[in-house]
């Protein structure tokens, strides 16, 4: 029973060893959220059957096997950073637009943000010029930028009144946000197969009603037919918002400082 008594004697667990574990398990859930959809799975999954070899050859004595995999190793680090350079830029981008190191700016961008939401969209709507807007929180839309137009552009009226005008190569799609950036354009989404979903709802409130079925992003509507502003979020549609409504409810759900004077206006029925 010696084994059992040496195997079930630990050393004390400090605080640093709890912070070490918090830490390592944070890189590497980012690391997951960031390769999640992406060529470099396939990557992560080769390198881990090499790890895998790699001990099964020391396990079962195969040093031919250890010694190549031991060899090539060096040689695959400077593989990855040429194949993936772009990627590895973006993970580094990432990084630096997590919410820890926004922290102290948050706040003073956030209300420009769906300002420049509001005006946009109100402005859109007043022409009749469809359009919709999708906007990223905790899970992450990659596999939808991808098949869009990348931009990673500053969020502004002016860019997404130019984005959604009849006459753009960007009109025909969404446009995905991510914090005061637009990540994408002409991004295509899932259309909802809810049989619950009026007839009367165009390609736009589908997709958005897809989108946010599977996820819980929002998303902005605006009718091409009758120039209305709609909200969608988790499979639901609030329809016929002001603009004041709409930049109320962004506050709301977005986690964002209320307006003092604005009351927030009545919420549109549910399809």
């Amino acid at each position: 029973m010696n084994w059992l008594a040496e195997l079930l004697r630990r050393p004390a667990i400090a605080w640093s060893d709890v912070l070490d574990i918090a830490i390592v398990s944070f890189l590497i859930y980012e690391l997951l959220l960031l390769i999640r959809g992406t060529r470099a799975v396939q990557m992560a999954l080769s390198g881990g059957f090499l790890l895998a070899l790699y001990f099964l050859s020391q396990w079962l004595q195969l040093e031919t096997v250890n010694w190549v995999i031991r060899n090539l190793a060096a040689y695959v680090v400077f593989a990855i950073i040429v194949l993936f350079q772009s990627d590895i830029r973006r993970a580094l981008a990432h990084f630096g637009r997590a919410p820890f190191f926004r922290y102290f700016d948050r706040a003073e961008h956030a209300d420009e943000t769906i300002e420049e939401l509001v005006v946009a969209a109100s402005s859109l709507a007043a022409r009749c010029t469809g359009a919709i807007i999708v906007i990223e929180r905790q899970i992450g839309l990659r596999n939808y930028i991808e098949g869009g137009i990348p931009l990673d552009a500053t969020m502004t009226y002016d860019l997404l009144a130019s984005i959604f005008q009849p006459a753009s190569p960007l009109h025909d799609g969404a446009v995905i946000v991510q914090g005061d950036r637009i990540a994408a354009a002409a991004c295509f989404l899932p259309l909802s197969v809810n049989p619950k979903v009026s007839r009367n709802l165009g390609t736009r409130h589908r997709a958005a009603l897809g989108l946010t079925e599977e996820n819980d992003s929002i998303a902005i509507v605006v009718s091409e037919e009758t120039g209305t502003i709609s909200l969608v979020l988790a499979g639901d549609l609030e329809r016929g918002l002001s603009a004041d409504g709409l930049r109320s409810r962004l506050r709301e759900l977005l986690g964002r400082r209320r307006a003092r004077v604005e009351q927030e206006e009545p919420r549109g029925s549910l399809v």
